[in-house]
């Protein structure tokens, strides 16, 4: 079992960036990919970005293509997603999820593990 804690939501202007964290913590001697998901009121889950285990593979939402990046530190079982230039269509609440494997993953159903997620906010 891999628990999962996300960290870092808020709320901030449109323009503004947010640093969220995944921090994992239980079974995580094994290699495992991390995705960010997001999910708005009355909308489906969706993805935004994925790390494999090695850090050198990732891939983002089209919609969020050259505004966030995703990187991790595995010897703080912890991984971030940078947010900048933010829209207030980034508004939602944000998961991470972690799957054991070598790959990366954009799918929900993926995903094992999930954490309890934390809510983004962006004003206009």
């Amino acid at each position: 079992q891999v628990q999962l804690v996300e960290s870092g939501g808020g709320s901030v202007q449109a323009g503004g960036s947010l640093r969220l964290s995944c921090a994992a913590s239980g079974r995580t001697r094994g290699k495992y990919a991390v995705g960010w998901f997001r999910q708005a009121p009355g909308k489906e889950r969706d993805f935004v970005a994925a790390i494999s285990w090695s850090g050198g593979n990732a891939d983002f939402a089209d919609s969020v293509k050259g505004r966030f990046t995703i990187s991790r530190d595995n010897a703080k079982n912890t991984v971030y997603l940078q947010m900048n230039s933010l829209k207030p269509e980034d508004t939602a609440v944000y998961y991470c999820a972690a799957k054991y494997g070598n790959g990366w993953y954009s799918r929900p159903y993926d995903y094992d593990y999930w954490g309890q997620g934390t809510q983004v906010t962006v004003s206009s």
